[in-house]
């Protein structure tokens, strides 16, 4: 018997029983792609590298609203600390509970809900309807998302607006929409001395010094005071690690670990560009020590100004659920971070609060609940 795509919960239970770890499919897209060819989707699976993609489309007129997100999931750490099956997509006490409940797949089994929903009462969008979906956003991001999109744009598809079902609310369904994220970047310092007793410095040559001069570089300019829609950026030394645990031994090497968050102000080159300066004035003063510093911008910021588009979506969430969302920026990155480079594009889904945390779970009627949204989302676009 057919699943009822009018109720979400029946395909997010399917699609959360498939042990879709980062990059591994488990046939998940399979489960996915019944229904959407049932909808009259055209499916497109492209295979980057080791990862699985899917591209499917309602329709050939423009606007085209995508739905974009991940059915790849984060492994589930201690299984025995679970008080469910991890999954087993067990419903128990108005909860669903497993991995993917609210990152990410019960939000896209709302979105096909809400696109059969709309179909049934609304009939045919004008334009059309897309799904951009990937099994390698928890991982390196590199063949899923980016890729298809590249390949999509040679091929002449265009994407006019973006949902992606990240899971933004805090605390209530709905209560916020990220059209926003900072960017990333991670550093890593390496400072290579020689090592010797502390009682005859003039023979060894100390990194820890060093080191400590680099991260005052780093840590004493004050990046920016914010950017619209953005908080300040802020840089973050994680470790310093010298493994010595002898008081009398001046060590061999010394390192540190630092994080950057950075806003518009800011690209990951000229952050960059940046470090690079530090090591080269720490260097010139390092009495013999080698300097060295990887860094790697792992996720430009976006922003998408709050205008139409934005505004048609907290509209939309207000239909659905009486509350108006706020805008935000905070949080980690996504793939939005590559779509914004082809449409506007904003964030709505679950709360985060349990994501990629043993009992991952989210309640069953916000499930129900952000099926509507997005079907109140689509109501609105193709009425605009």
């Amino acid at each position: 018997m057919a699943m009822d795509l009018s109720d979400p919960l029946p395909l997010a239970q399917a699609l959360m029983r498939r042990r879709s770890i980062t990059p591994h499919d488990d046939d998940v897209l399979a489960v996915l792609i019944e229904p959407l060819e049932r909808l009259g989707f055209r499916i497109s699976r492209r295979r980057f590298g080791e990862v699985d993609n899917l591209y499917a489309r309602l329709g050939d007129g423009a606007p085209n609203l995508c739905f974009a997100g991940h059915l790849d999931v984060v492994p589930v750490g201690d299984a025995a600390a679970w008080s469910a099956d991890p999954f087993g997509a067990e419903i128990r006490d108005g909860w669903l509970y497993g991995r993917g409940a609210a990152d990410m797949k019960s939000a896209i089994a709302a979105m096909v809900s809400a696109v059969a929903r709309h179909v049934e009462t609304e009939g045919p969008p004008p334009g059309s309807i897309s799904f951009l979906i990937t099994l390698d956003e928890e991982g390196p991001a590199i063949d899923g998302t980016r890729k298809m999109l590249e390949a999509l744009a040679r091929e002449g598809e265009t994407i006019d607006h973006c949902i992606v079902g990240e899971p933004t609310s805090v605390d209530l369904l709905g209560d916020t929409v990220k059209n926003g994220r900072r960017g990333s970047l991670n550093g890593v310092i390496t400072i290579e001395g020689r090592q010797g007793h502390v009682a005859y410095p003039k023979l060894a040559i100390n990194p820890v010094g060093v080191l400590l001069d680099f991260v005052h570089h780093l840590r004493h300019r004050i990046l920016d005071a914010g950017a619209p829609g953005f908080d300040a950026s802020n840089l973050e030394i994680t470790t310093i690690d010298v493994g010595n645990a002898a008081h009398n031994v001046i060590p061999a090497r010394a390192t540190a670990k630092f994080n950057i968050r950075f806003n518009t102000n800011h690209t990951g080159d000229s952050l960059l560009a940046w470090i690079e300066e530090c090591r080269e004035r720490t260097a010139r003063y390092a009495r013999g020590a080698t300097v060295t510093v990887e860094a790697r911008a792992g996720a430009e910021p976006f922003f998408t100004t709050p205008g139409p588009f934005t505004d048609l979506v907290c509209a939309a969430v207000a239909d659905a659920t009486g509350r108006t969302p706020k805008l935000s920026t905070t949080g980690g990155t996504s793939d939005a971070r590559y779509i914004k480079d082809y449409c506007p594009v904003a964030e709505l889904g679950l709360q985060n609060a349990t994501a990629h945390m043993v009992d991952e779970r989210v309640r069953v009627d916000d499930v129900r609940d952000l099926a509507g949204v997005y079907a109140a989302v689509l109501k609105r676009y193709f009425a605009a």
